[in-house]
Order: structure tokens, then sequence, then C-alpha cells
């Protein structure tokens, strides 16, 4: 292809990766396609719901997706029914000005439930577009730009012993990074003092029981008060965490600056943020050293792809958040895949045999803590809904914690 016949091609808004197989591009234009309906499956899997959204188009190619929200997924259901009026019709290829239209068109815009319906549907048009061309869609975002994705894993456990025996495990599986909570909160009780005296003891005893050279993620999840977080951080800085997530609340980027300023420990937050907008002032004031983008929340694929645009403009690293299930794992490990600041995924594996028959036998190939980048076509994973109508959609309570005063605690 010469340099004019390849700007052409560029012009009629093809995918780059496609500009070099003209049968797949044809194919797929030849299809036509039209969105014909959205509908969406929601999985009770114990703790969690996992809400799922299938887009189906007028060729039989349907898209899936994923917009996972804890505590309000009823509605996100309907938010995501929401959109079906303004989709039918429309062609499914058109991601970003569909994207476009769902965020801008609404009166009301934004925040966890929009944003989760929109990064569901975004989600499901990706997969029906690789599937359409035949390509993964990572190939469809510039191609790769590293050879594996390196994963830490979600562990856990309440007292020291359980703690050391789940990094052990992590690490006697090959992975050279695990994440957990550390933060003691007894019988939904806060106690501050305690909560972060007994959070560092914890972490010593991990870091003593697995060696210096395995990195130790933190998630804080919010819990921390101003005072708390700044302890805490201070308290572990010779542990060398790989980071502390979501030490302070969102809602006043100033605390987060005065922690940045408190502390030499690596910070990470964002998985409550959303969009690009989100991420802003976290990459150009520098204020964390890891953003935490959920592809379920935040935007979808496409949008997670440009946070790590504005995170690698800024040289501040990205490690997508994603404690859902596979379809998450897989729109998570696309954009991994195509984003150099991308340079650690969160990895939270449900091994029973129900969630394996739910994605049809589907396993992740992880080998020495990292994932292979992914091979099949668009997003490369479905869900059987058979295996789906046997675990229902249950309401699920959090966990309510207070201080000694009766206040209410964040969580």
């Amino acid at each position: 292809m010469n340099r004019r016949n390849f700007l052409a091609t560029l012009a009629a808004g093809l995918p780059a990766t496609a500009l070099y197989n003209r049968p797949l591009v044809a194919q797929a234009k030849s299809l036509n396609l039209k969105i014909t309906g959205l509908r969406t499956i929601t999985v009770n899997v114990g703790s969690v719901n996992w809400v799922f959204c299938k887009v189906a188009t007028n060729q039989g190619i349907t898209g899936l997706g994923e917009g996972s929200i804890t505590s309000k997924e009823a509605t996100l259901s309907q938010a995501i029914m929401e959109h079906e009026r303004y989709l039918l019709g429309k062609d499914p290829t058109d991601i970003e000005l569909l994207w476009q239209a769902m965020f801008r068109y609404p009166r009301w815009r934004g925040g966890p439930i929009l944003n989760s319906a929109i990064s569901a549907i975004e989600i499901a048009l990706w997969d029906i577009l690789g599937k359409a061309l035949g390509v993964p869609i990572y190939k469809l975002l510039g191609g790769a730009a590293r050879r594996r994705i390196r994963l830490y894993k979600d562990v856990g456990g309440s007292s020291v012993e359980q703690l050391v025996a789940s990094f052990q495990q992590a690490k006697s599986e090959g992975f050279t990074a695990a994440k957990s909570g550390f933060i003691t909160i007894q019988n939904e009780l806060v106690r501050p003092a305690f909560a972060v005296r007994e959070a560092a003891r914890k972490l010593e005893a991990v870091r003593k029981a697995i060696g210096d050279d395995f990195d130790i993620c933190i998630d804080a999840h919010g819990q921390l008060t101003t005072v708390m977080a700044v302890d805490f951080c201070t308290r572990i800085e010779e542990l060398r965490p790989f980071f502390v997530e979501e030490a302070t609340q969102l809602e006043d980027l100033g605390e987060l600056e005065l922690l940045r300023q408190k502390t030499k420990v690596p910070l990470a937050t964002g998985e409550r943020s959303f969009t690009k907008y989100g991420f802003s002032e976290f990459c150009s004031r520098h204020l964390v050293n890891y953003v935490q983008p959920d592809v379920c929340h935040a935007g979808g694929i496409l949008e997670l792809k440009k946070i790590g645009v504005l995170a690698e403009t800024y040289r501040v690293e990205m490690a997508p958040h994603n404690p859902q299930s596979m379809v998450s794992t897989l729109a998570s490990l696309h954009v991994d895949a195509a984003t150099p600041s991308s340079t650690i995924q969160e990895y939270n594996p449900n091994r029973q045999q129900w969630v394996r028959d739910l994605f049809q036998g589907f396993v992740l190939p992880v080998k020495d803590g990292f994932a292979a980048l992914p091979d099949r076509p668009g997003l490369g994973v479905d869900v059987d809904e058979k295996v789906a109508a046997q675990h229902p959609y249950k309401p699920v309570n959090r966990p309510h914690f207070v201080f000694e005063d009766g206040g209410v605690a964040d969580h």
C-alpha cells in the first residue's frame, strides 16, 4: 500500500490495523451492521453481582460487555437499557460517535451509574468490531506495546497468618506482586490508632515472609481519615510497598496533595473516577504514581486507552482496577497490550467450576505472573446464559463501618 492509498483509507475512518487486510475490511463493510437490540444479564457471585450487556446486530454478531458496580447492580441494568432507544439501527462500529452521543446528549452526564452503563455498551461494541474483522481488539488500538502483561493477584486474609499464607501462595504460583487490604477493622468498628498500628504490623510480617523482591500492593479502600492516612503511609515507608491504593477520598484533591507531600510511599487511585476528565489532575499535578481507572466504570475500552495516553504524557503509570469478571479482565488486557503506560494489571481469579463454565471453560493463560496477549477475535470470551440463569441477581449489602461514637465511617 502506497502513502496516498494509506491516507485515503485512513480518511475512510477504518480501524488502523485493518488497513493492511483489505479482504477483512471488505467483509466487515459488506455486513452492513446495525444494532437490533440490547439486553442485560446479572449473575450473583456471592458477595457481588456481575452485570453483563449484550448488543445484538442484524447479521448475528453479538457483542459482550460488563459494567458491574457494587450495590447498584439493578439500577445499572436499567441504565444500560435506557440507551437502547438511541442505539437501535445505529452502526455498532461507529464506536467513538456512539460514545460521544451517549455521554453528551443527555442533560445529565457522568457518575457511577451512567458511566458504567456506557462502559458496558462500549466494550460490547468493540467486541462486535473485533469479531467482524476477525482480530483481537488490541490490534485495533494500535497493536502491541509489549509482549506480555504483568499481573498482580488479589489475595485476602484478616489475620497475620492468613495474609502471610495468601501472599506466599501467590508467590508460589509465579506471581511477582499481589494486593490485599491491611487496614484492621473488627466487627465493623473503626478504631483509628488500632486500625493503623495493626495494619503496619501485618505488612511487616508479610514483607519478612516473602522477601524484598516481591511487590506488595495495599488497598486502603478509602477507609482512612486524613490523619490515619498520613500516619499509616509514613509508618510503612521502610517496608517499600509497591503502592497504597485509595488512601484518601475523592471529594478533595487537596487531601491527596497533602498526603503526597507527607510521604514517599507510592500512591495510587482512580477506581471511582470517570473518563479522561476525572484523571487529568491526578496526572498533571503528579498527585499519584499510579492511576487506576476501571474499564467497567471509567468509560470503556477507548476511554481507558485515552487515560493511558494522558498518564504517559505526565510519566505517570497506569495500573487498571479490575475486581470483576473475566469480561472485565480481558477488556482491560486489550488496553494493557496496546498502552505503554499500563505497566501492571489487577487480576482477581475466580476458580469456581461454575464460574469457569459461565465463561464456556475459558481460562486466562498466565505464566510466571504474566498474562499472554489476547489472541481471539474481539474480546475473546462469551457468557453461557444457561449457567448465568442458575445464579440470578440477589441484593447484596456491604458492611456498615462505624466509629466508636456510632458515626458513619468510610468504606
